[in-house]
């Protein structure tokens, strides 16, 4: 048996395991989670080293003519991993605050850019010419894109006895628009078991025609 065949036997045998929970959770399947864990992280591991880490030090720390400003820079994300270690002690613990405010505070900007620019006003743009060639279409567009919104809206009145209520038309939209997040959530996932079973159906059909043609 060639090894090109040997992987085809272990990535069918792989993809059954994994198929397997659809009768529930058993030891085939979480052996074949462990090994793509395994694998996922020492690949992520190697990428990181080898495309991330040696750049960086070569393009900082390693090159002769690097400024101090580049060599402080490049020992700045050594830091801050220094002390996320080190807030798993407890008596030095809060010093790893620092590093998690700053990856916080630099994640929710690289977010909030993001979903600026790549979403929101990408969809308000496609909303709005999609209102000018179909009327339904562009209504309901509209409407879904509200009242989603809306749905994400927790601002509130406190009642006397002291209950948090929304106002009236928050609440009506906000209905709306989780109508609308379910509808999309279905069909995402419909979406994804068909492309996965395809998927399946295709590499298997794919193994098969290999094992048996070698």
């Amino acid at each position: 048996m060639t090894p090109e065949q040997i992987g085809l036997w272990a990535g069918l045998i792989l993809s059954l395991m994994i198929f397997s929970y659809v009768l529930g959770d058993n030891f085939l399947y979480r052996l074949a989670i462990a090994v793509f864990v395994g694998l996922a992280a020492g690949y992520v591991t190697i990428v990181t080293v080898e495309s991330v880490l040696m750049p960086w030090l070569n393009a900082t720390l390693l090159t002769r003519e690097s400024s101090v400003g580049e060599r402080l820079l490049g020992i700045a994300p050594f830091i801050l991993g220094l002390l996320l270690l080190v807030k798993a002690s407890p008596g030095v613990g809060r010093l790893g605050n620092l590093a998690l405010a700053f990856l916080i505070g630099v994640g929710a900007a690289v977010a909030l850019v993001g979903a600026l620019t790549g979403t929101l006003l990408p969809l308000a743009v496609s909303t709005g010419r999609m209102a000018n060639l179909d009327l339904i279409n562009g209504f309901l567009l509209v409407l879904g894109v509200i009242s989603t919104l809306l749905y994400f809206h927790y601002l509130g009145r406190r009642l006397p006895g002291g209950e948090v209520r929304r106002a009236l038309a928050i609440r009506f939209f906000g209905a709306i628009g989780e109508g609308f997040i379910v509808v999309a959530l279905g069909a995402l996932y419909a979406g994804a078991i068909i492309t996965g079973l395809t998927i399946f159906s295709e590499r298997l059909a794919f193994i098969l025609s290999r094992v048996g043609g070698g």
